[in-house]
């Protein structure tokens, strides 16, 4: 892996690109992306530039890549977001012109899906951000919410440290995009339940690596990981999706982590809130909590078998629940468990 290395910032003013490299739902929902688009540039000042996949639902992936490394060249695009996640970037990178993407770096904001190409950037040494969707935190109904703005606003235009807060508020129930009329009210949120730490009470600095625990599975699979040197050291960020994944799955695909050699290299685990509610499956707040504490008991499980000294932070919100807060990827952490905090250099 070549020495990472953090892309020059975009300013308020410039030209940024909305890609749909995953899954092309702008074509779906359009009343949510325009939203999303009106707010990055109201909110943040950037004009956005399309491409011509962004509103294409099952764009050939030669075609997406294409769009993205015309992204990386263009030298009057100064950052790039991804408009959702999906579940075939993994078709994507592979026809990606990584010469290109090399030779112009610029900051990439996405998640869930987009684990493929966050992983593709850290391979070529380019740090990226984990968070950050059009749809789904710009296009949030009601508002976005605030932590997401600010920490948005930061990864995007600040250089320097952040500290993570734990959100004072917290929710896995979006609103049904297929009715508009749903854009105007608040999603349902929660009371926050602040972060558990587990482990010894010590100070860990890396970098990060990681992402969706099941497109990580995927890239394991498809040999598109790294060498375990290559991430030894680093601090693992996992976080799970809408498709609910049972405490068994995460607890053997984190067992093939182990396996591989990876798991037992990271001296810090931040996971994220596991998201337990989704449209076909209305889990209670009793059955979230149960949901949770599974995934929270297999994650215990895994890491008692591969790394038993980690300092492990559960229900930090950087995934599939809201808000979401952006955290650099490949880019430098501190995970301090003596003052119970975490700070993550944008």
């Amino acid at each position: 892996m070549e020495s990472l290395r953090y892309p020059p910032k975009p300013r308020p003013g410039d030209r940024v690109a909305v890609v749909s490299p995953s899954a092309g739902l702008p074509a779906i929902f359009p009343h949510v992306y325009e939203l999303g688009l009106r707010r990055l540039r109201e909110e943040f000042g950037l004009e956005p530039v399309e491409f011509p996949t962004t509103r294409v639902m099952g764009a050939d992936p030669r075609d997406r890549a294409r769009d993205l490394t015309a992204a990386f060249a263009d030298p009057t695009i100064t950052a790039v977001l991804a408009t959702v996640g999906g579940d075939d970037l993994i078709t994507v990178t592979p026809h990606l012109d990584d010469a290109v993407l090399r030779a112009n770096p610029k900051p990439y904001f996405g998640y869930s899906d987009n684990t493929n190409l966050l992983n593709h950037l850290h391979r070529l040494g380019i740090v990226a951000y984990h968070g950050g969707s059009v749809l789904v935190h710009l296009g949030r109904p009601g508002t976005p919410h605030p932590l997401t703005l600010d920490s948005l606003r930061a990864a995007l235009f600040t250089p320097g440290w952040y500290d993570l807060i734990p959100a004072p508020e917290w929710g896995d129930q979006p609103n049904d995009w297929r009715d508009p009329a749903t854009l105007a009210a608040e999603p349902v949120m929660f009371p926050g339940t602040g972060w558990r730490w587990q482990g010894p009470a010590r100070v860990v600095r890396g970098r990060t690596w990681g992402g969706n625990l099941e497109i990580l599975h995927w890239l394991l699979a498809t040999d598109r990981i790294g060498a375990v040197a290559d991430h030894a050291g680093e601090v693992l960020l996992i976080e799970t999706s809408e498709e609910l994944p049972s405490a068994t799955e995460v607890y053997r695909i984190l067992r093939d982590l182990g396996e591989r050699g990876l798991l037992g290299g990271f001296p810090a685990v931040l996971v994220g809130r596991a998201k337990a509610w989704d449209f076909d499956r209305p889990h209670t707040m009793e059955q979230r909590r149960a949901y949770a504490d599974e995934q929270r008991a297999a994650v215990i499980r895994a890491l008692n078998e591969y790394r038993p000294d980690a300092v492990v932070v559960f229900d930090v919100d950087f995934g599939h629940t809201d808000p979401q807060l952006i955290i650099p990827y490949g880019g430098e952490i501190v995970v301090d468990a003596v003052g119970r905090r975490i700070s993550v250099r944008y």
